[in-house]
Parts: C-alpha cells; sequence; structure tokens
C-alpha cells in the first residue's frame, strides 16, 4: 500500500465545509463533496514529507521535539507516542510561558518533582492528615498542568502542534521565540502561520495517529 493510499484509508483526506474554508488553503482542496472540502492528499504527502525532513534533522543533533495536542481527539496519540519516545508533551490546557518564560515554568516543574519524590520516600509522614491532603491535592494539580513536561531541562528545539487554531497561543508563543511549528491543521486554519503545515484532518483519531506517528517515527534511534 503506498503512503497515500495509507492516508486516504486514515481519513486525512477530510476537511470541513466549505464554508469554514480559510482562502490560504484554497489552492490545496482537490474537489467539494456534500458542501464539505476534500483535500488533496497528494499535496499533503509533500507537506508530510518536508515536515519529516525538519524533525529528522532535530532527531539527528540529539534535540527536543515538544508535542502540543488538548484536544480529545489528540489527547491518547499524543501521550503515549510521547512517552514512547521520551519527548515531552502538553494535552491538557496549554500554561503560559512554558516558551516565554521557561525559567519560572522549570521551578515549578522541580518544584512538582521535589514534592513528589518527598512523599515517596516518606517525608510527608510527619505531617498531619489534613496536611499530607493538601499536599496530595497540589501535587495533582501540578501533575495535570506539567506533567507531560517533567523531564525537559530546557526550552525544545521545535513545536509539532495538532490544530493550530486550537493551540493557539502556544503557536504565538513559538513566534515571540523564533521557534519553528510543525502543524496538522485542517482547512480551517491559515496555512501561511505555520513554518511547516500538514493539511489534513485534525479531528479524527484515525488521521491524528497516521501523522503523528509518521512524524514521531524520527525518534525511534
Amino acid at each position: 500500500m503506498t503512503r497515500i493510499e495509507e492516508m486516504f484509508e486514515a481519513g486525512v483526506h477530510y476537511g470541513y465545509s466549505k464554508t469554514r474554508r480559510h482562502p490560504s488553503v484554497a489552492k490545496f482542496i482537490y474537489t467539494t463533496k456534500n458542501k464539505n472540502d476534500i483535500i488533496d492528499i497528494e499535496q499533503t504527502e509533500r507537506m508530510l514529507g518536508e515536515a519529516e525532513s525538519a524533525l529528522s534533522g532535530i532527531a539527528n543533533t540529539g534535540k527536543v521535539a515538544l508535542i502540543v495536542g488538548t484536544k480529545a481527539e489528540a489527547k491518547t496519540t499524543i501521550q503515549n507516542l510521547a512517552e514512547k519516545y521520551n519527548l515531552p508533551y502538553v494535552t491538557e490546557r496549554w500554561i503560559g510561558g512554558v516558551l516565554t518564560n521557561w525559567p519560572e515554568i522549570k521551578k515549578r516543574i522541580t518544584k512538582m518533582n521535589d514534592l513528589k519524590e518527598k512523599r515517596e520516600k516518606g517525608y510527608f509522614d510527619i505531617y498531619t492528615k489534613k496536611e499530607r491532603l493538601m499536599l496530595d491535592r497540589e501535587i495533582a494539580d501540578m501533575e495535570k498542568k506539567f506533567y507531560g513536561l517533567r523531564d525537559m531541562t530546557k526550552t525544545p528545539d521545535i513545536l509539532i502542534v495538532v490544530d493550530p487554531k486550537k493551540e493557539s497561543i502556544a503557536t504565538v508563543e513559538a513566534g515571540k521565540v523564533n521557534l519553528p511549528v510543525i502543524a496538522l491543521l485542517n482547512t480551517d486554519c491559515d496555512l501561511k502561520q505555520i513554518d511547516y503545515p500538514i493539511l489534513g484532518n485534525d479531528s479524527s483519531v484515525t488521521s491524528i495517529g497516521y501523522i503523528m506517528n509518521t512524524l514521531l517515527k524520527q525518534f525511534d534511534k
């Protein structure tokens, strides 16, 4: 099976309704069927190849990619792949400052890791039940925000995003620090805002899974 056939089978070609189409994607639309745009996945394959090449350069030099996708369809795929390849990720709400104020974010991650270590070593045993409960809640809150970033020691070298329209805060931050962005994005997004856009279905588990698996294989070293 060719890659285009695989992409077709994964549903990568399904765009949104024509009424939601962003002008920047017009030349990448193959046709419109039942008022919904069908993406020309031959062009998507070319975009995917360019993104793979960029990511291969990152992976081969030991640099770090941060993966972001907080929509329900993306969370499980991103977490599983990021954990597999030991990459940092965000699947809950993006915390402002991860890219633009990393020293402060790093302090909060360090605090989370320290508290978890102390709890595991039994240092909390000296506290009352109420105090331990409060500490547990603090750790749980921090884990929800920073768990995927727990091993990140510096700002990443590239950002990989599923649906940059939803993850607009993350992509804006990336722009402020000149961080290149790879994004799987559907027909409602502006391709010109992304360094390496991959036009495809960003609301399907199978489509997201196919694109992300293909990209992150670059880190299978």
